[in-house]
């Protein structure tokens, strides 16, 4: 067999690595190396580095749209992609005998999309899953090969789930291999009347809205942890929040006098503020520049002086 992977983050890492083991990988296709970090440091692609490290050739296209004659001129009996990052034209989807397909981290065709994983736990869904699809040009809406499920834990980060999900999907994915060359693999249509979109994270939706319940906020804290996560102001200042606890309280309770965002407790290691029916207690912070810190840290340091009673993120 010709396999060529595409793939670019941690994700596709074990997944590269256990096809590579077992069938041989060719070409590995991934994204252009980046200006990572304040500092600007050009910074290759987790499977760029892992390719590199097994010994497999490296192609990084910065339009793969134009440029995929190496992938073409292969003529590989079989694509893999996972988590690749552009969308992959026609000329290279039809190059391979077996097809090209995708390891995709939902049960499609809900979430289909760039972040499945984030929406995921935004949206505070209880399951989740790996879909093994084939390619189309329409938008993760291929047909179907095989899929497993997950269960979504309450204080599930999408750090972890990513991580869950990768193993989830090497796993599916070796179970799988062996019906597509024998040519005896499922082929289902997706039902289009059953399609959610879970489409890439935008720089405004990393600010939370203390106006939202407690249950809210919480999923959206947890969906964008470790990246690109949320942040508040205070004082003109921008915080990171990086966890946080949802507590609901009674209606009739005196801290609904004050605004939504206000700080209502202070505690040895929590920050307690108002949302719409209750509150969230902060755990960790980060200020711009500075390194993660915990309550009690914040409130020694720089926090003691941002921090006052009745204060207001927003």
């Amino acid at each position: 067999m010709t396999i060529v992977f595409m793939g670019t983050p941690d994700f596709s890492v074990r997944i590269l690595e256990a096809v590579h083991v077992t069938y041989g990988v060719d070409l590995v296709v991934t994204q252009p190396d980046r200006k990572v970090g304040r500092k600007k440091i050009v910074t290759p692609p987790p499977v760029k580095t892992k390719a590199e490290e097994l010994g497999i050739p490296v192609f990084q296209p910065r339009r793969i749209k134009t440029d995929f004659a190496p992938i073409v001129e292969l003529k590989p009996d079989l694509i893999i992609t996972a988590a690749y990052g552009q969308i992959v034209p026609r000329e290279v989807l039809d190059a391979p005998r077996l097809g090209a397909i995708n390891v995709h981290g939902s049960l499609l065709p809900l979430l289909r999309g760039g972040a499945p994983i984030q929406r995921a736990i935004q949206r505070r869904h209880v399951t989740t899953g790996v879909t093994i699809m084939y390619m189309a040009m329409k938008m993760d809406a291929g047909d179907i090969i095989t899929q497993r499920s997950i269960t979504i834990q309450p204080d599930e980060t999408s750090g972890t789930l990513f991580e869950k999900l990768s193993v989830l999907g090497r796993d599916l994915l070796m179970d799988t291999l062996p019906n597509i060359f024998d040519g005896t693999n499922d082929r289902i249509p997706q039902d289009e009347n059953l399609v959610t979109y879970a489409y890439n994270i935008k720089r405004e939706e990393e600010r939370i809205d203390w106006n939202q319940s407690c249950h809210e906020i919480d999923a959206h804290v947890r969906a964008f942890t470790p990246e690109p996560t949320c942040y508040t102001t205070i004082d003109g200042k921008s915080i990171k929040i990086l966890k946080v606890e949802k507590c609901e309280y009674p209606r009739d309770t005196t801290f609904d006098q004050y605004d939504n965002g206000s700080i209502i407790e202070i505690r040895d290691d929590y920050i307690g503020v108002k949302v719409q029916d209750g509150l969230v207690k902060v755990y960790q912070v980060q200020l711009a520049g500075k390194t993660p810190q915990d309550v009690r840290t914040f409130l020694s340091g720089a926090g003691r002086g941002l921090i006052k009673l009745y204060k207001v993120f927003i």
